[in-house]
């Protein structure tokens, strides 16, 4: 830990390890976009039954991909998003897996 002294206070910084990467840190997002197609309930019905979504939750996600063009669905490892994103795509969803920096 680093102590800064400043005006005659003493502050510690917390001390970070950020070369650590742990089991619970997110790595992948699972991103849905908006198309001409698909109707907001067949988009409802896949949030709801490939990603776990609740109705409501997924409901505010179909409505981001409808006005903003796309939305990340799901985050985690890749392992976990990667057979979402082909059952969404098997679905005739356009969806696509990006790396978290």
């Amino acid at each position: 830990m680093e102590d800064l002294i400043m005006a005659n206070q003493t502050y510690s910084s917390p001390a970070f390890n950020t070369d650590t990467l742990t089991e619970n840190d997110p790595g992948y997002s699972l991103t849905v976009w908006n198309d001409d197609i698909n109707t907001f309930d067949w988009v409802i019905e896949t949030l709801v039954e490939v990603c776990a979504h609740s109705t409501e939750q997924a409901e505010q996600c179909s409505l981001l991909i409808h006005y903003k063009g796309k939305c990340i669905v799901k985050k985690g490892e890749l392992h976990v998003v990667q057979p979402m994103c082909e059952a969404i795509l098997d679905r005739h969803i356009n969806a696509t897996i990006d790396a978290l920096v």
